[in-house]
C-alpha cells in the first residue's frame, strides 16, 4: 500500500493478519511504484535494497507480510490493517481513526512511524531498509474492515477450492486475474497497469489519487483547504527526530485512502450470494476492476510518497 507503500497494518486479532494482498499483489504494487520514482528516491531504493531484491521494490514488497510470522517480528502483526467498526451489510462503511485505531498500533500510525524512519539518516542502512519495506498499503478493502475478522471467518469458494472471503481477495482473484488476463506474469500485470496510468484509462484519475480530500465525504463537511501527499509528508518530516511528535496522527492522506478502500466493502466485497464461486461468477467480474484500480493507485501513491521524502515533491504532475 503507501505503499509497499506502506506495506501493512493490523489492529486486532492475529487471525486477521492475513496478507494485505498476497505475494503477487504486493509485488505488483512494488513494480508499479518503481516505474514512477524520481531520481533521488530511485537512487535510495536501489542502493538500500541492493542485489538481494534486484534493486527493486517489486521483490521486496512481500517482506513485511512474510516476517510477521517469525518470533522476532511478531510485534509487527498489528501494523497490517485497521479494523473499521462499521456496518457494511447495512450499507454503512466508514473508517474513523480514533474509533478504529485509538491508542493502539494500526496501519495509519505505522505509516507515520516508518515514513520518518526511512528518511532518518542517523539510522543504520539496515534500519532504513526495513522501514522502506514496512511502508505498506491500505488498498485491500478487507484490511480496513472488522466485520467477520475482515472476512476471514466467511467461508467461500474460488475456482472450486474452499477458502475464505479475505483470502479470495488477497490471493485467489489476483492470481486468476494475472493468469487469465496478463499472461501469468506479475511483471506483465504491473506493466499493463503502468500503461493504464501513463496513457490509458487511469491517466485522468492520477491527480485525484494524490489529493487527500475525500471524494465520498459530503461537501458540507469537507475541509475548505486542499490537501495533498506533499502536505502530509512535509508536515510529518518537519517534526524531525522527535519520535513522539512523529507518531502523531491522523495523517490526512492515509485516512482518506483507508476510507476509499473501505467503501468497496459496501459496494462490492459483501455483494456475493450464498454458495457463489467468487472466482468464476459475476462477482469476479465486478471485483477485478476494483483490484486493478486499488493496486494501480497503491503503486502510484507509494512512488509519490517516496518522491516527496527524497526529492521534495511528487514529480508526478
Amino acid at each position: 500500500m503507501l505503499p509497499l507503500f506502506i506495506v501493512t497494518c493490523s489492529i486486532a486479532l492475529y487471525a486477521q493478519s492475513a496478507l494485505a494482498w498476497g505475494t503477487l499483489g504486493h509485488q505488483t504494487v512494488g513494480y508499479i511504484a518503481q516505474e514512477f520514482l524520481a531520481p533521488k528516491a530511485l537512487a535510495f531504493v536501489q542502493s538500500s535494497l541492493g542485489s538481494t531484491y534486484d534493486k527493486s521494490l517489486g521483490p521486496a514488497a512481500p517482506w513485511a507480510d512474510s516476517v510477521k510470522y517469525e518470533s522476532a517480528y511478531r510485534w509487527s502483526a498489528p501494523l497490517h490493517f485497521v479494523d473499521a467498526e462499521d456496518s457494511p451489510l447495512s450499507g454503512s462503511c466508514f473508517v474513523q481513526e480514533q474509533r478504529d485505531c485509538g491508542d493502539e498500533d494500526c496501519i495509519l500510525t505505522a505509516i507515520a512511524n516508518y515514513t520518518t524512519r526511512v528518511a532518518r539518516t542517523s539510522l543504520s542502512a539496515t534500519q532504513r531498509q526495513q522501514a522502506l519495506k514496512f511502508l505498506g498499503d491500505i488498498g485491500q478493502p478487507l484490511h480496513v474492515e472488522a466485520y467477520e475478522v475482515g472476512g476471514n471467518d466467511i467461508s467461500a469458494k474460488c475456482s472450486g477450492d474452499s477458502t475464505n472471503l479475505h483470502a479470495a481477495w488477497d490471493t485467489g482473484m489476483v492470481e486468476k486475474n494475472i493468469d487469465d488476463n496478463h499472461g501469468g506474469s506479475v511483471t506483465t500485470y504491473a506493466a499493463d497497469l503502468v500503461a493504464e496510468i501513463k496513457s490509458g484509462s487511469y491517466k485522468s484519475l492520477t491527480s485525484d489519487w494524490l489529493s487527500c480530500t475525500s471524494i465520498t465525504e459530503p461537501v458540507s463537511t469537507r475541509s475548505s483547504e486542499a490537501h495533498s501527499v506533499e502536505d502530509d509528508v512535509k508536515r510529518l518530516l518537519s517534526r524531525g527526530e522527535d519520535e513522539t511528535a512523529a507518531s502523531i496522527t491522523p495523517l490526512q492522506c492515509p485516512l482518506v485512502w483507508a476510507q476509499e478502500s473501505n467503501a468497496f466493502c459496501c459496494s462490492v466485497v459483501f455483494s456475493y450470494t450464498s454458495g457463489e464461486d467468487l472466482c468464476t461468477s459475476s462477482y469476479y467480474t465486478k471485483a477485478v476492476p476494483v483490484i486493478d484500480l486499488q493496486l494501480a493507485k497503491q503503486g502510484y501513491r507509494l512512488a509519490a510518497w517516496l518522491n516527496v521524502i527524497f526529492d521534495g515533491s511528487t514529480n508526478l504532475s
